[in-house]
């Protein structure tokens, strides 16, 4: 029988979603300068709460966190009061919204952050901040023990602080080139003690990080996302497949809510996943409920879906242009096509 997209999908005991279609995070620099959620941000999210569930915007632990203009945080008391209006606005209008929590480690900027930019190793990624193109990235300062556990630490508290502004739970951002997938990866990871080399030694922060968020708020509350090949702000190496199968392993015991597959375009098959792309690298190494993106439309992805790639779908850029994009959906109604000026304005 075909799975209708627009039937309910249980994630766990407790979270049930109102259909299998999923706002991705889009990172749209809504906040004001104090990082915090304004009014417009909860109309915005508010107008989408059909979806099954929303994603946040990428939204920062701690304030050396910071890679781009006008990015949410989570760490004050008065960004934890923004995201109640958010919140309390989706939940309204029925919706759920999960806090999709990061720190960009060495694409953060000392134009934002006034401190040292931190990472894994002192090897810093070429190119310069988007929105802000006269800002060059820099040489990170590599963490300490000491700092990694001031970290982890960090994201056990932004969690706590989500649930306290009201988020159904969180996605841990560990993809896309930051902070956690940093750790993952070969091209940013050279570092030569238990948090480097070995693929056990690799997927240690990451690992430590869910623990610590579960700790903090419960599995039935923490999601992950997930970018297995280098391919944004990261370059590929054929010796970081076996960090991820090892990573994916020791996740299956975590009962998370979902594993989200970080990707702009799904198509996109890498030689360092012996030529496979997100999803099915993902769905061969993770049993749990996994979470597919990537520039479907929702046709394809209904396709995809009934063919168990994935068992959810997040739609990002076609969400900026239509707020009424299940509705249209569901009324066969001609969606809105995206357009690159959409992503400066409110709609």
């Amino acid at each position: 029988m075909k799975i209708n997209l627009f039937n309910p999908f249980k994630l766990n005991n407790t979270i049930e979603l109102q259909n299998r279609v999923i706002m991705a995070p889009l990172t749209r620099c809504m906040a004001d300068d104090d990082l915090v959620p304004t009014q417009a941000m909860a109309d915005y999210y508010a107008k989408r709460a059909d979806a099954g569930l929303i994603i946040s915007e990428a939204t920062i632990i701690r304030a050396d966190g910071q890679g781009y203009p006008n990015t949410p945080g989570i760490y004050s008391k008065a960004q934890i009061e923004g995201w109640k209006k958010v919140t309390d606005a989706v939940h309204k209008n029925g919706g759920k919204i999960f806090s999709q929590i990061w720190h960009v480690g060495r694409v953060a900027h000392p134009f934002f952050t006034n401190s040292d930019v931190l990472a894994p190793s002192a090897v810093a990624t070429e190119g310069s901040v988007p929105r802000m193109r006269n800002l060059t990235y820099q040489t990170p300062k590599a963490l300490q023990l000491e700092d990694i556990k001031t970290l982890v630490k960090d994201y056990a508290k932004a969690s706590i602080n989500a649930i306290e502004a009201g988020f159904d739970g969180v996605e841990i951002h560990g993809a896309n080139g930051y902070l956690i997938d940093q750790f993952l990866h070969h091209e940013a990871n050279v570092r030569e003690d238990e948090y480097g080399q070995t693929p056990q030694n690799m997927s240690r922060f990451a690992l430590e990080v869910v623990d610590a968020v579960i700790d903090a708020i419960g599995s039935h509350r923490t999601a992950l996302r997930l970018s297995p090949a280098g391919y944004f702000n990261m370059k590929e190496d054929n010796r970081d497949k076996a960090v991820f199968d090892y990573l994916l392993e020791a996740l299956q015991n975590k009962n998370l809510v979902y594993l989200h597959a970080g990707i702009f375009d799904d198509s996109m098959r890498f030689d360092s996943l012996e030529g496979k792309n997100f999803s099915e690298y993902l769905r061969e190494g993770y049993k749990g409920t996994l979470v597919g993106v990537g520039a479907y439309t929702y046709k394809s992805a209904k396709d995809s879906i009934n063919e168990k790639a994935f068992d959810l779908i997040a739609i990002g850029r076609p969400f900026i242009a239509n707020p009424d994009y299940m509705y249209k959906i569901k009324n066969d109604i001609e969606v809105l096509e995206y357009k690159e000026e959409m992503l400066n304005q409110l709609i």
